[in-house]
């Protein structure tokens, strides 16, 4: 496999960008070596600079799930852009994307179009402590919302704790604000709400934890934070960023038949483009300037270009049995991956929810936090870079979820499988 052109532009990155990229997952620092650089896309696959062919299981994070340069997409915003790149000022398809939201989502009565899922999680959090009166969120650990710094906060000892700061930059009298819970416990969260329910603004939460790998809710546990909230006045907070059309064509509320309060989207409904969502009940959407006092604005929010690609993509997956497909790929993919690992007596778990999955490798299903991070890492890390060699990409750390589109079919699956059962003899030799 030729690296050298990815090599020297990382070269020259790492002198111009704080370890050579824009986003810290890229530089492989989990894993080791260094990150090849992409080309160009099209349908399951990365080709990078060198000429190598990836099978990609990354997607660009999520957005992807037609698969990457969809005909349907690149057209619609070919013929968006020509009519300009951003305006300023109102434009019907900023209309038609909160029309779809609604339809698709119906707890998004209203909804605000923002640059990032960041952007749109601080948005949310903003509405709950503003719409509440109060100051106090809880989130859980191993759930990501952005880098925002209400978020960037771990958990002190104890089930029920102040946060602490999680980065230099975050001061504490912030972090105070922030509680932070194992998720999938219902003991810890009946117990913070017992303790500080009258002072908690919102629970914001990814339905599916998709930041330390894919962690799915035990049964019941997403109906159990519902029933808290409503019981103390909080606000209930989906973090869809991930989940939102990927999990279920109404997203993981859908799925779990949960309404929340408030919803953050992203990913899928810009279809590769920079995008955000928030949105939820009217009733506190209209405490959102300038129809309340609540402020939030972007000059860039609702961009034609954007909402172009993300309305072709979520035309795309209305198609019938769409997600249904999508299912059964991920369960055979995840089916023959366990499959390949006990055949190389390889400890290995899989979670998979539709077109997401998490590999653990770990001789037990993986429920909680902290059985994620007991996992094997170094098992993983090689697995990595055997499967790379191997020209197939999965991400760059053993804490990050797996996604599968629509252009993945029975040949990408089939290299992907004997791909697997070499690197994991790889992995058992040591």
């Amino acid at each position: 496999m030729k690296t050298d052109t990815s090599h020297d532009l990382f070269t020259r990155a790492r002198d111009l960008m704080p370890g050579g990229v824009n986003s810290p997952v890229r530089a492989f620092r989990s894993v080791g070596g260094e990150p090849f650089f992409a080309q160009r896309a099209e349908g399951a696959c990365l080709i990078d600079v060198d000429g190598n062919r990836y099978v990609d299981y990354v997607l660009s994070w999520g957005p992807m799930i037609a698969g990457h340069a969809h005909p349907a997409v690149l057209d619609a915003v070919a013929r968006t852009m020509r009519d300009g790149l951003s305006f300023g000022v109102p434009n019907p398809l900023e209309v038609t994307m909160a029309e779809t939201l609604r339809k698709l989502v119906p707890s998004m009565q209203m909804s605000r179009m923002v640059n990032s899922g960041t952007e749109a999680t601080l948005s949310a959090i903003r509405l709950a402590r503003g719409a509440t009166g109060r100051s106090r969120i809880v989130k859980f650990e191993g759930c990501y919302h952005g880098h925002g710094d209400s978020f960037l906060v771990k958990a002190g000892s104890g089930a029920l704790t102040f946060g602490l700061p999680n980065s230099p930059g975050v001061p504490k009298a912030l972090a105070d604000l922030t509680l932070t819970l194992p998720y999938n416990d219902f003991e810890a969260a009946t117990k913070l709400f017992a303790e500080a329910g009258e002072d908690i603004a919102g629970v914001i939460v990814e339905p599916i934890v998709g930041n330390a790998n894919c962690i799915l809710p035990r049964d019941g546990y997403l109906q159990h934070l519902r029933e808290l909230c409503t019981r103390y006045g909080a606000l209930l907070i989906f973090d869809e960023v991930m989940t939102g059309f990927r999990v279920a064509l109404g997203g993981a509320q859908a799925r779990y038949g949960i309404t929340p309060d408030l919803s953050t989207f992203g990913k899928i409904i810009g279809g590769g483009m920079p995008v955000g969502a928030y949105g939820g009940r009217a009733d506190l959407m209209r405490q959102v300037a300038p129809d309340g006092p609540i402020y939030q604005a972007g000059t860039l929010s609702g961009n034609p270009v954007a909402m172009a690609a993300g309305l072709a993509t979520l035309e795309l997956i209305q198609a019938p049995g769409f997600h249904e497909a999508l299912e059964r790929r991920t369960h055979e993919l995840c089916d023959g991956l366990e499959a390949a690992a006990r055949d190389a007596g390889v400890p290995l778990t899989t979670n998979r929810s539709c077109a997401m999955f998490g590999l653990f490798f770990s001789e037990q299903q993986v429920e909680t936090y902290a059985q994620a991070i007991a996992c094997d890492t170094v098992a993983f890390n090689r697995f990595f870079h055997a499967m790379l060699r191997r020209g197939v990409y999965l991400a760059p750390s053993a804490f990050e979820a797996a996604f599968l589109s629509s252009a993945h079919g029975d040949a990408e699956i089939a290299h992907t499988l004997e791909a697997a059962r070499e690197a994991f003899r790889e992995v058992a030799a040591g």
